[in-house]
């Protein structure tokens, strides 16, 4: 094969496509993991950044690992049918790519050990170390054969590794997206977060006006002031309404397309004051339909906060 600035653009490419289609694999079976094997332990965040996670992993490894097989088909035929093997440096290009890629997954490694260490489920553990000896080891094989020369007279067993590879790549892809929300739901479940986003603010401004007209607005256009705009709700929903329920109480409403998630169920409320009126000011849970939002002025003399150990 002919040391040519194309040929060790091909082989750059096929390599960065490579670490890059590794990694996101890897980012995709933990978010599998994590998700099947559910730690009590975990944060309550964790959840959704697993579904974040192997998303993410999907969108790179749709894009990177068919690019990583169409790159190195091309360098493997160029070397089968054009003079001589790797030239000296694209073999070191290999090696530093190689030790680079080992490097990364060395720190994903000290992750997953950290993660065990501070307790994470054993079965987690063992299940990601797996899939780092096994991910990792195949391509570091494969590449070690490959400077070396191996695949240059097994085109069919080259040929061969990589189907099994995309099997592996498609399968996980699969079942990593029947194992996250579906996006339509994600996309509601957005626009509820932009709703409550805007019913808190509503809430923070009601009040505000409370605390220095001792009374509550007879609508939202009395808070909204000074070019303010009162929130609008998102289209097809229902529009936003604001009642005045007592002297110190009212109620914010909202149409919402889903439920509130479940990792967001304990999210809002948090035991600060003994004050049941506090933890209701803080609650925004809804189920999918209209949800109204039953709040209460709370005076700063009559809220005594008593921390909760």
């Amino acid at each position: 094969m002919e040391h040519t600035p194309k040929n060790m653009a091909l082989q750059l490419g096929a390599l960065i496509a490579l670490i890059v289609s590794i990694s996101s694999l890897l980012v995709l079976l933990f978010g599998i993991i994590n998700l099947v094997f559910p730690d009590a332990a975990a944060a309550s965040w964790e959840y959704s950044n697993a579904q974040e996670g192997i998303r993410y992993a999907i969108a790179s490894l749709l894009v990177f690992f068919p690019t990583y097989l169409l790159l190195t088909r091309k360098v493997n035929v160029a070397r089968r049918h054009e003079s001589g093997l790797y030239h000296t440096l694209t073999k070191w290009l290999v090696y530093a790519a190689l030790l680079v890629g080992g490097l990364v997954m060395l720190g994903d490694l000290v992750a997953v050990i950290m993660a065990f260490l501070n307790g994470e489920l054993t079965t987690r553990f063992l299940l990601k170390a797996v899939s780092m000896f096994i991910v990792v080891g195949a391509a570091f094989e494969y590449y070690r054969r490959d400077a070396i020369g191996f695949w240059n007279t097994r085109e069919k067993m080259s040929i061969q590794c990589g189907a099994i590879a995309a099997v592996v790549v498609i399968a996980a892809i699969v079942y990593g997206y029947y194992q996250i929300d579906a996006p339509s739901l994600v996309r509601e479940q957005s626009i509820d977060q932009n709703q409550i986003n805007d019913l808190q603010d509503m809430q923070w401004r009601i009040e505000e006006y409370y605390a220095t007209q001792s009374e509550l607005p007879s609508d939202l256009k009395s808070v909204y002031q000074n070019g303010a705009k009162v929130p609008v709700a998102p289209e097809g929903r229902a529009a936003y309404e604001y009642k005045v329920t007592g002297d110190t109480t009212y109620e914010l409403c909202a149409e919402f397309g889903a439920p509130t998630p479940e990792y967001d169920q304990y999210s809002y409320a948090r035991p600060v004051a003994t004050d049941i009126r506090y933890y209701q000011n803080q609650d925004w849970e809804h189920d999918a339909g209209t949800k109204c939002f039953e709040r209460t002025i709370i005076l700063d003399q009559e809220l005594k906060p008593t921390l909760i150990d």
